[in-house]
């Protein structure tokens, strides 16, 4: 098992992960982006969006797709956790834990003062899962998005 930087050799297998990942969360019809876009993203001159690779003899078993995010009152950056896919058949060996040490890892070594995510309130294995590693819920704050006409409306 290896954790590895994501490379465009790997962007037919981010994508399949993308659209398989939008598939476990009942929303495939929402996945709007393509090949192209994704590897624009992660391998632009000064990319601000990450993508870290479970790797297994070559295969790519899992991704974690991450970028930096900022505390005020910390004062420091810290790392935003978009998105953390396994494939089914390699879960329970390791490789979801060997994703979020990396990424704390990456966290401790940059001085960075918080790792998070989100996560649905469905899914009762990934919530277990990240307990068990000391995340903790944060209950008493709300989403909110703006996207499509809204996010033009404001905008204008």
């Amino acid at each position: 098992m290896l954790i590895r930087p994501a490379t465009k050799a790997d962007l037919p297998a981010i994508m399949q992960l993308i659209h398989d990942l939008a598939l476990y969360e009942k929303a495939p019809e929402q996945v709007e982006t393509n090949e192209a876009e994704i590897g624009a993203a992660l391998f632009a001159d000064e990319p601000k969006v990450f993508c870290s690779i479970a790797d297994l003899d070559g295969e790519v078993v899992g991704m974690a797709i991450w970028f930096l995010n900022f505390s005020t009152w910390q004062g420091k950056h810290g790392i935003y956790l978009e998105d953390l896919y396994i494939k089914p058949e390699f879960r329970g060996n390791g490789f979801g834990l060997a994703m979020l040490k990396h990424l704390a890892a990456i966290c401790n070594e940059r001085g960075y003062g918080r790792f998070q995510w989100w996560v649905l309130d469905w899914n009762t294995p990934a919530i277990e899962f990240y307990k068990s590693q000391g995340a903790i819920a944060m209950d008493e704050w709300t989403v909110y998005r703006v996207s499509g006409e809204a996010l033009k409306q404001l905008g204008s």
